[in-house]
């Protein structure tokens, strides 16, 4: 489905209080949890949800600790997440979340390219993704599609997904031609860390795995990739990163 074009949530942010539609009539509220990391836009989600006569917002965080005991504490209704967190990596935080809540609708609003991670973080478990240029209203609509249990995605990924059914394929919103969408989801996390500066031993210690395992991921990587060394490796890891931050992406 294709949702309207609109200004991100954070727009919309205002510095009067909320005000709050009332609840239909015996009928209780639709409870978010929201994650984000920066401050600014979280309040713009707020704002957004609690105008809505059906929405309220339960809970914010902006890291996957504060995240973890904020939904164990409000059993909210929807997670609605970002892919980057503070302290943490999206994807790995969705699938701990489905392992520990089976039934919790989880939406991801992230800048992320849809055609490399909506697949994924649904594959995560995740039942929903919108890219934050479209935030606006498409965040309204997709909280109450999962929650009545369907998946919401754009009209984009959902022509992308039918084409695999059709022609089949290895990943359903890969562009042709595309060698990032050839990493799995952990060698993509190291890649992005990578292209944010950090070493080896800083991803190590993140990811809380060994030295060696992040030195494994790194050669897998550059073989995918058909990179020459490390020099060109980083190089590409801080391009593509640098990408997926320009507006439209």
């Amino acid at each position: 489905m294709k949702a309207a074009k609109a200004k991100p949530a954070a727009q919309s942010a205002a510095t009067q209080p909320v005000p709050v539609a009332p609840p239909a009539a015996g009928k209780a509220k639709i409870r978010v949890f929201v994650a984000d990391d920066h401050p600014f836009l979280r309040v713009g989600l707020t704002h957004l949800i609690n105008k809505e006569a059906d929405l309220t917002v339960c809970g914010e965080a902006e890291t996957v600790a504060a995240v973890r005991s904020g939904v164990e504490k409000e059993k909210p209704d929807v997670f609605l997440t970002d892919l980057c967190l503070g302290d943490g990596d999206g994807l790995e935080l969705i699938k701990s979340l489905k392992a520990q809540f089976p039934e919790l609708p989880i939406l991801v609003l992230s800048q992320q390219d849809e055609t490399l991670f909506a697949e994924r973080a649904l594959r995560a478990g995740a039942r929903g993704y919108i890219m934050k240029e479209r935030a606006t209203q498409d965040v309204l609509e997709g909280i109450r599609t999962i929650v009545a249990g369907d998946l919401y995605v754009s009209r984009k990924v959902a022509a992308l997904a039918m084409r695999k059914l059709v022609e089949g394929g290895t990943d359903a919103t890969a562009p042709a031609g595309s060698e990032i969408s050839g990493l799995s989801d952990r060698e993509l996390q190291v890649f992005r860390l990578l292209g944010a500066g950090k070493k080896t031993m800083e991803i190590a210690e993140a990811l809380k795995l060994s030295h060696k395992t992040i030195e494994t991921y790194r050669e897998n990587i550059k073989h995918k990739l058909n990179l020459p060394n490390a020099t060109a490796l980083i190089h590409r890891a801080t391009e593509w990163l640098q990408s997926q931050a320009k507006p439209g992406k």
